[in-house]
């Protein structure tokens, strides 16, 4: 029997199958995350973000989506954007770009395995006869086969990879118009990737997610940070203020 699903249940049904669609579909990203902070310097909580990258000004679209994506991870620790320059604790200091596409070798090990057993032994088996004599038989008997590792394969990768990297370090406000020198750095973070993905634009909002844990912390080492696109401070950041 063949049953059609209602509207209801189909919308139900259709809907589980999206989400599992786009679960299944979550890109993943590995980071490098280092961090440092003064703890002598003032951590104010108001800032203003000056973008620092050589090739496009406020104006440029990707500097204020950039620009943004960063807000909302900084008020994710609680900072908010003074209303002008001169109101500001700290002036943010944004920074982001790729590298120079690169080759890199890498050496990847695969195990391998070889056949055991499965061979054919031979078995006495006693049979009775319709006199209820008992005489022998003999029966084939084949051993199961297992799985043995035997050793290592070594294959060399090489790979076309680029580097994305985004700097977000936080400074003092000098509060002085009459010099152009740059407050005390209060605190950095400094978030990289390498891949063969070269979309530099795809990677901003997840850099800035990456650095949220961070903002105003000391790493002390340089921390590895994996995330999907479909993670809570991913969603959040690319959802904006």
């Amino acid at each position: 029997m063949i049953s059609l699903l209602t509207g209801n249940h189909f919308h139900r049904v259709l809907g589980v199958l999206s989400i599992a669609l786009l679960s299944g579909c979550a890109t993943s990203y590995k980071f490098k995350v280092d961090a440092i902070n003064n703890p002598e310097a003032d951590h104010g909580v108001s800032y203003r973000i000056a973008n620092r990258n050589p090739e496009g000004g406020e104006a440029d679209l990707r500097s204020q989506e950039a620009a943004e994506w960063v807000k909302t991870a900084l008020s994710g620790k609680g900072l908010y954007e003074a209303e002008s320059m001169e109101a500001a604790d700290m002036i943010i200091e944004l920074e982001y770009g790729m590298e120079e596409p690169r080759t890199k070798m890498s050496t990847i090990s695969t195990p391998i395995y070889a056949a055991v057993g499965g061979g054919i032994r031979y078995i006495q088996v006693p049979v009775k006869d319709k006199n209820g004599n008992v005489r022998y038989s003999t029966v084939a008997v084949r051993e199961p086969t297992t799985r043995q590792y035997v050793g290592e394969k070594e294959s060399v990768i090489v790979q076309t990879v680029y580097e994305k990297y985004m700097r977000i370090t936080a400074r003092q406000n000098p509060q002085d118009d009459e010099t152009d020198a740059a407050g005390a750095q209060v605190w950095s973070v400094y978030v990289t990737n390498e891949d063969e993905k070269d979309d530099l634009r795809q990677y901003l909002p997840v850099m800035a997610s990456a650095a949220i844990d961070f903002i105003g912390e000391n790493s002390e080492t340089q921390q590895d940070v994996k995330l999907k696109d479909t993670d809570e401070v991913v969603t959040f950041v690319k959802k904006g203020l």
